[in-house]
């Protein structure tokens, strides 16, 4: 099932970015091998590889590509490869044996798919980074966060993921079009910085309008709008306001009881900073029950902030199946397809689990297997 059935992808193991662009295509549908080390992938914080939601869907096998065997091994799993993902700094690949051009002299069809923070050229290229790196060097940093304060990251959900692993899953799909029709390969250069940049589409249309300053927290979307905003309620918990056409702000306005002529017209910024006090005023004489039962089935874009245990309990979450439950809360597959839809085939695997079963469907013999798993190269 899914649009991607029949695509073949090898992924070398990695972290953030990389992984979760191989869970989108897994989803989708695509027997996507995962290429772990025997020894593990290092990272910050420890992990039970069965809690990884974001190596869902694949199969592994455990490769020591330092181990000249282990390299010619995948090299020939390439050869039935429509993609392969990496996400390493550039050249490594390279300095293993795997770079495009030799991969490409095996499989010419093969898209090849480079994710990195600051892309394969240029000054930074070779420097250490992480989501926050690539957001700041952006622009994007420096105009989220509140009026007077210091710019606040995102998570890592405007880098890693969607300027990330969301942006080189888009890419590959594109080349593996292309490369159907003409029947060459090519390389895929997924910049986070990039895509980062992308992403910022909205906000420089508003700049180039006259209408989005430099100063963060002073916009229509950045916290500077009072229609725009998150409210405390009685309770401690929170709303999240989104009126910002007349027509729903309006219905704010009528929900919270309050008179909007008092404050002059909505896109009036110069009683923006009343209009907010008012309204945190407001919004904190009732709990977050009750103003989500005034708003609810309204156009006023007001909403509860959910907590993820919340979130997932939300009866439109639920209906919809936003988030699975299989021995940790992780988000389904999506978007959603009428004929093909995607669907998690396995759970993450262990390491070198499926290194038999995997490589004997990828054309292994098991004598070349036996002999891989003797000599080191694979376990």
């Amino acid at each position: 099932m899914g649009p991607l059935t029949g695509v073949k992808i090898i992924e070398l193991a990695g972290l953030a970015a990389a992984p979760f662009c191989g869970m989108l295509l897994a989803d989708l549908g695509a027997d996507v091998l995962r290429i772990d080390r025997k020894a593990g992938t290092a990272r910050a914080i420890e992990i039970d590889p069965a809690h990884d939601v974001l190596n869902r869907g694949r199969r592994s096998i455990a490769m020591d590509l330092k181990h000249p065997e282990a390299v010619a091994a995948l090299l020939k799993l390439l050869e039935n490869a429509d993609i392969f993902i990496e996400g390493f700094r550039p050249g490594v690949t390279e300095r293993m044996g795997l770079g495009p051009e030799v991969c490409h002299a095996r499989n010419k069809r093969l898209v090849y798919g480079r994710m990195t923070g600051w892309g394969q050229t240029g000054p930074l290229a070779q420097t250490a980074g992480h989501d926050i790196n690539y957001l700041a060097i952006s622009g994007a940093l420096h105009l989220i966060g509140r009026k007077g304060e210091k710019p606040l990251p995102p998570l890592n959900m405007a880098g890693d993921m969607g300027g990330g692993g969301l942006y080189l899953a888009f890419g590959l799909v594109c080349a593996l079009l292309e490369a159907r029709a003409s029947g060459q390969g090519q390389v895929v250069d997924a910049a986070m910085v990039e895509g980062a940049a992308l992403q910022l589409g909205t906000v420089l249309t508003a700049r180039a309008a006259g209408h989005f300053s430099g100063e963060r927290g002073t916009n229509l979307i950045d916290s500077g709008a009072p229609f725009y905003e998150v409210y405390e309620t009685a309770d401690g918990g929170y709303v999240a306001v989104g009126a910002i056409e007349p027509q729903f702000y309006a219905q704010l306005c009528k929900g919270a009881d309050l008179d909007p002529a008092r404050f002059g017209g909505q896109m009036d910024s110069a009683h923006w900073a009343a209009l907010k006090t008012e309204l945190a005023g407001i919004f904190k004489s009732k709990t977050r029950g009750e103003w989500a039962a005034i708003f609810d089935g309204t156009d006023a874009c007001v909403t509860p902030v959910l907590s993820l245990a919340e979130a997932a309990a939300h009866p439109h979450n639920k209906a919809r199946g936003v988030y699975l439950e299989d021995s940790v809360l992780q988000p389904a597959p999506g978007p959603r397809f009428s004929r093909t839809p995607g669907g998690v085939r396995r759970p993450p695997p262990r390491p070198g689990q499926h290194t038999d079963e995997a490589m004997a469907a990828w054309g292994f013999a098991p004598a070349e297997i036996n002999r891989l798993r003797q000599t080191g190269a694979v376990s």
